[in-house]
């Protein structure tokens, strides 16, 4: 019994970390970070008057009207926001009047899911009264012509795998990850309203009024009302 003891207490045994693990594994995260907000720098986006039409990484043609070029920089400018943790949802109109029917039915789905949250392939063909429709769900999302902005990178294999992504399933994890260690919504103690992270209001908060909710209910149980702007409850 003593030698089994000692093999579990061997096997068990703490041992000192490498000199400078620490650093290395926050180096690398922000490598990491860094890798995923330079895809905002790397990306072409395109619109029409309606709205962003096509977000690639590889050249577009520029945008045709100055409504056009306007919203494919607001489009930029929340793609970096949203990147840097510093955005939850998009304000910016998406024009998808050139994808097909069922693509459309299939992107309307993806664009449902909420931050920090996810869904399998099947979910979407289910919602889209579809069930068995879930390769051709996948086809469709692996064909989103405006990734980011139309959450498809939210969508799952049902076996929890990732599945496949247009910027690699690499970006697609590092996606994942930053929006579950993003806070959803925040608070300003002065005014007791509760924004989505990214509401214009928000920008506003000193970081002292500052406080971060969990869900609409916890803020709404100690008083604080939801914003008319960005409309938390909508994202609920």
């Amino acid at each position: 019994m003593d030698r089994v003891d000692d093999l579990l207490a061997a096997h068990f045994s703490v041992e000192a970390a490498p000199e400078g693990l620490a650093s290395q594994i926050v180096r690398r995260a922000r490598d990491a970070d860094r890798e995923v907000r330079r895809l905002v720098d790397e990306i072409e986006i395109t619109a029409t008057d309606r709205g962003v039409c096509l977000i690639r990484a590889e050249r577009l043609a520029p945008p045709a009207s100055a409504k056009a070029r306007h919203l494919a920089e607001q489009a930029r400018v929340e793609l970096r926001e949203y990147l840097e943790g510093k955005r939850t949802f998009f304000t910016v109109p998406v024009d998808l009047s050139g994808a097909p029917p069922f693509q459309r039915e299939v992107l309307a789905a993806a664009r449902s899911i909420p931050y920090g949250e996810v869904r399998a392939y099947a979910w979407i063909a289910e919602r889209i009264r579809h069930p068995r429709a879930v390769r051709a769900v996948g086809t469709a999302l692996g064909r989103n012509p405006v990734p980011l902005i139309v959450p498809c990178h939210r969508v799952l294999r049902s076996d929890g795998g990732v599945g496949g992504y247009l910027f690699g399933t690499e970006y697609k994890d590092r996606l994942l990850a930053l929006e579950r260690t993003t806070p959803v919504l925040q608070g300003c103690t002065t005014t007791r309203i509760v924004c989505r992270v990214g509401c214009v209001h928000g920008r506003h908060m000193r970081p002292a009024n500052r406080v971060v909710f969990a869900s609409l209910e916890d803020a709404c149980s100690v008083g604080y009302r939801p914003c008319k702007v960005c409309r938390p409850a909508a994202a609920a």
